[in-house]
C-alpha cells in the first residue's frame, strides 16, 4: 500500500502540472494557427492576373484582419475580424463581432488615399456617371438606400466605418485633410463635414478600443507581399520579418496571464485528487463506525489547501516554461519541447527545493534527499512512458496521457520499491556503500552495550517530585533462588535502521 501511496501522490501533484503545460503548449498553438491562417489567406492570391499596384489593397485587407486576430488570440481577447470580399456600394472591407467596420484604401500616395477615404456621396455618382452608368441621381441614390437626396450628396460614403490607410501614408494624408478643412471652411462649408469625419476616423491600423490591434503595413510592404502571393511564396519566413512570429506577438506579460489561468485549473485538480482519498477515509470510518470523525473532516481542509497552493504554483510554472518556450522565446531548439516533461521537471525540481530546504533546516538528512530525488526521477520516467503509450491508444487530449500517467506511476513506485529492496538487500550483505548513497552504521545499539557491561551515558534529565502515599503492606514470606552462571551468546544481524541506512539490529 506503501507503494501505491506513493504512486499516487506522484500522479497528483503531476497531473494538475501535465494540465497546466498541456494549456500553454495550446495557447502557443492557437497563435501559431492563426499565423499559418495568414500565410494562408495571402498565398490564396496566387495565379492571378491582377497587377501588384491593384493587388496590395487585397492583401492589406487580410493582412489587417489576420494580424488583428493574431493579436487578439495572443492576448486572449474575444474580438475578431473578417474580411467580407463584399463589393455593394460603400460597404465595409472589414467588419467585426465587437460593432466596428473598416474600410481600406491603399493608394499611391498619402493624398490620393485620404481623397478616397473621404469621397462623398455625390462624388460617386459622378464616377458611375463617367463609367456608362445611366441611372439618374434618384434612382441611383434609391437603389442604394438614401431617402433625403438634399441632405447626404455632401456625406461621406464611408461614414461610420474606421478609414485604414498605409503607415507610411499617415502623416501626408492627415495633413491634406487638415489643409482641405481650412480651405472648404471659407469656400465650400458644406464640405467640411466630410474631411473631418474622414480625419476622425483616420487610422493606419485596426483597433477595437480595448488595447487589441492589427499591425500597420506600408505600401512598400503591401506591394512585396503581393507580388510573392501571386507566385504562392509567402512562407512564415517571409512574415517572420515583418514582426509577425510567435517571439514578437507573445510577450510574457500574456504568458503569465495564461499561467495563472493555468494553474487555477491544476489548483483544483490538485484539490480533488489530494481531498479524494480522505473523503474515502471519512465514508469508510463513518460506514464501520456510524458516526463521523471530526478529525478526518480536519485532515480534508489542510489537504484542500494544501493541494490547491501547490497546484496552483506547480501548474502556473509550468504554463509559464512552457509557453515561454513553444513561443520561442528561450531560443528556437526549445519549440518543440514536450509539454509532459516540463511538467515532470517541474514537480521534481519544485520539491527537491522544498527537501533542500528542510536538509538546510535540519528536518531532513542530505541521503534522504538523494533518495527522494532518484525515487521521484524513477516514478517520472514511468509515468512519462506510461503515459506516451496510453496517448497513442487514446486519442483525448490531456486525458489520454492521464490515465497512462497514473498507471505509470503506480507501477513505477512499485518497481522502485521492489529494486531499491533488492539494492538494500545486497548492501546488507557485502557492506557495499552505493557510492555514497547508503550509509553504513558499524555502531553498536544502546541495547548491545548495556548487554556486555558498559555503562551508557545518558543526558540528563528533569525529574519532578510526586506525591507518596502511605501505604500498609503484609509481611510476606520470600524465599531465595539461586542461579547457576551461564554462558550468553547473542548473535547481532545487520538490517535497514533508518532511510538509506543500514546498521546493527
Amino acid at each position: 500500500m506503501d507503494a501505491f501511496s506513493a504512486g499516487y501522490s506522484f500522479f497528483e501533484k503531476n497531473s494538475g502540472s501535465y494540465t497546466a503545460a498541456y494549456m500553454g503548449g495550446e495557447y502557443v498553438s492557437r497563435v501559431s494557427a492563426e499565423i499559418k491562417n495568414l500565410v494562408s489567406d495571402l498565398n490564396s492570391f496566387q495565379g492571378f492576373n491582377t497587377t501588384t499596384g491593384a493587388l496590395k489593397g487585397d492583401i492589406a485587407e487580410f493582412w489587417h484582419s489576420d494580424t488583428f486576430n493574431i493579436n487578439a488570440v495572443a492576448k486572449d481577447s474575444t474580438s475578431r475580424t473578417h474580411v467580407d470580399r463584399s463589393h455593394d456600394f460603400a460597404s465595409a472591407d472589414i467588419t467585426s463581432n465587437f460593432g466596428k467596420k473598416f474600410g481600406l484604401k491603399y493608394y499611391k500616395t498619402g493624398a490620393d488615399s485620404a481623397k478616397q477615404q473621404a469621397k462623398s456621396v455625390i462624388e460617386r455618382f459622378k464616377e458611375y456617371q463617367s463609367q456608362g452608368g445611366k441611372d439618374s441621381l434618384d434612382e441611383f441614390l434609391s437603389k442604394r438606400g438614401y431617402s433625403d437626396p438634399e441632405r447626404i450628396l455632401n456625406d461621406p460614403i464611408y461614414s461610420g466605418q474606421q478609414r485604414i490607410i498605409p503607415k507610411d501614408q499617415l502623416e501626408e494624408a492627415t495633413n491634406w485633410l487638415k489643409r482641405k478643412i481650412q480651405e472648404e471652411s471659407s469656400k465650400r462649408p458644406e464640405q467640411v463635414q466630410r474631411y473631418q469625419d474622414t480625419l476622425d476616423m483616420l487610422r493606419d491600423k485596426i483597433e477595437d478600443g480595448k488595447g487589441t490591434s492589427s499591425v500597420a503595413l506600408s505600401k512598400e510592404e503591401a506591394e512585396a507581399l503581393a507580388r510573392l502571393a501571386k507566385e504562392g511564396l509567402v512562407s512564415e519566413d517571409t512574415l517572420k520579418d515583418l514582426g509577425i512570429s510567435t517571439e514578437e506577438l507573445i510577450h510574457y506579460e500574456y504568458i503569465l496571464q495564461e499561467a495563472f489561468k493555468a494553474g487555477t485549473t491544476a489548483a483544483t485538480i490538485s484539490i480533488v485528487l489530494k481531498v479524494a482519498p480522505e473523503i474515502y477515509k471519512a465514508i469508510s470510518f463513518l460506514i464501520k463506525n456510524g458516526e463521523v470523525d471530526e478529525h478526518q473532516f480536519q485532515k480534508i481542509g489542510f489537504a484542500a489547501l494544501q493541494g490547491g497552493a501547490e497546484g496552483f504554483v506547480r501548474g502556473s510554472v509550468s504554463a509559464a516554461i512552457t509557453s515561454a518556450c513553444k513561443a520561442g522565446l528561450w531560443g528556437e531548439a526549445l519549440k518543440t519541447i514536450d509539454p509532459s516533461l516540463v511538467a515532470s521537471v517541474t514537480v521534481i525540481a519544485m520539491d527537491t527545493m522544498k527537501n533542500a530546504f528542510r536538509v538546510a533546516t535540519g528536518k531532513m538528512e542530505s541521503r534522504e534527499l538523494v533518495s527522494e530525488l532518484i525515487r521521484e526521477m524513477f516514478i517520472s520516467t514511468c509515468s512519462l512512458i506510461g503515459g506516451g503509450m496510453s496517448q497513442a491508444l487514446i486519442h483525448l487530449p490531456v486525458v489520454g496521457f492521464m490515465l497512462g500517467s497514473f498507471v505509470g506511476s503506480v507501477v513505477g513506485s512499485f518497481a522502485y520499491n521492489i529494486g531499491c529492496n533488492a539494492i538494500l538487500s545486497f548492501c546488507v550483505d557485502t557492506g557495499f556503500t552505493m557510492f555514497g548513497l547508503v550509509d553504513q552504521n558499524y555502531e553498536l545499539p544502546d541495547e548491545a552495550l548495556e548487554e556486555i557491561g558498559i555503562d551508557i551515558f545518558q543526558y540528563e534529565q528533569f525529574s519532578f517530585d510526586e506525591f507518596q502515599y502511605d501505604q500498609f503492606s503484609f509481611n510476606e514470606f520470600k524465599y531465595c533462588k539461586f542461579e547457576l552462571e551461564t554462558l550468553n551468546i547473542g548473535i547481532l544481524r545487520r538490517g535497514v535502521i533508518g532511510v538509506s541506512q543500514i546498521g546493527y539490529v
